[in-house]
């Protein structure tokens, strides 16, 4: 849709580079907020981002590298909830099961808390007609095929998606 059109919804152009738990959820909440709101959105979904148009998302939570992540336990008495636990990087790194253990108490958070999964908003994307285009070049790179793809998906180039931001209101990089 042409920015010469004063009726036009405004339109969202979102790229999704990363595939970890953490970083799944920006792309889908913001598509969503915006499509609820009337806008035109589009998601390309490059490099690591491209795991999210799996069918089975095991996007996983990696806190090594990340300091600034507080540890928080998603049970007990609310004092013990509301403890940061601090988790030094060398025992991130050298915990066997560590990733599954932050990945299981993150999801156990978001759901005590009511912030729906990272499925539950991809499918509130797709049912809003939120435009998902899945990185031809990342797909060649890493041997992909559609078929490894939810159906929803597209896929395009770099153009294909540089057509759609070219219109965009708001463009962000993620």
């Amino acid at each position: 849709m042409s920015k010469s059109d004063p009726n036009a919804p405004k339109r969202l152009a979102l790229i999704a580079s990363k595939g970890t738990l953490d970083w799944a959820y920006p792309p889908f909440i913001l598509s969503t907020a915006a499509a609820a709101m009337g806008w035109e959105v589009g998601i390309f979904f490059t490099f690591y981002g491209l795991t999210l148009l799996k069918p089975e998302l095991t996007a996983a939570v990696s806190p090594l590298g990340n300091p600034a992540m507080p540890m928080k336990m998603p049970f007990g008495s609310e004092n013990f909830q509301n403890i940061s636990w601090p988790m030094p990087n060398l025992l991130m790194a050298n915990v066997p099961g560590f990733e599954s253990l932050a990945t299981n108490l993150m999801k156990q958070t978001f759901k005590n808390k009511g912030v729906a999964s990272i499925e539950e908003l991809r499918d509130m994307a797709v049912e809003m007609d939120v435009r998902l285009i899945g990185c031809q070049m990342t797909m060649d790179v890493f041997g992909f095929k559609k078929e490894e793809f939810i159906p929803q998906a597209e896929i395009g180039g770099a153009a294909t998606f540089l057509e759609y931001a070219a219109d965009a209101d708001v463009q962000l990089f993620i």
